[in-house]
């Protein structure tokens, strides 16, 4: 019943992308003293969902503009200075984007808990 909702198909997305930009993070800081290591992101979610097709509906003619580009979750080479032994990766910008993947996921699950609210409200069913 959840994934028929637009909301909690892009809440879920989103739990998703904030999950797997975690790993990325998580990978990056373990190479944090690999020789020639280079730091990789994921790109921002919004470039994500839009290149997945889902697409949001419009209030009225020309209300979202089309965009060309288009992306995916595979991680790319993030943009940072290396070290003198090739190394890229920046303990403090991974702990920057760590709180950020954590923050989309939070957001995720509280949008999805509150459509569930809703519904549960709806039909009359308490919590």
């Amino acid at each position: 019943m959840f994934e028929k909702l637009e909301l909690t198909r892009m809440a879920q997305a989103l739990a998703s992308h904030a999950g797997s930009r975690m790993g990325v993070i998580a990978r990056n800081v373990a190479n944090a003293d690999t020789p020639g290591y280079k730091a990789q992101d994921l790109p921002p979610f919004a470039e994500v969902f839009e290149a997945s097709g889902e697409e949001m509906r419009a209030t009225r003619p020309g209300h979202f503009g089309a965009s060309s580009q288009t992306a995916d979750m595979m991680p790319g080479n993030a943009p940072g200075h290396a070290s003198p032994n090739g190394n890229s990766v920046s303990l403090e910008a991974e702990m920057v984007k760590s709180v950020e993947a954590r923050q989309s996921h939070e957001m995720a699950l509280a949008v999805y808990r509150a459509t569930s609210d809703v519904i549960r409200a709806s039909l009359g069913r308490p919590r």
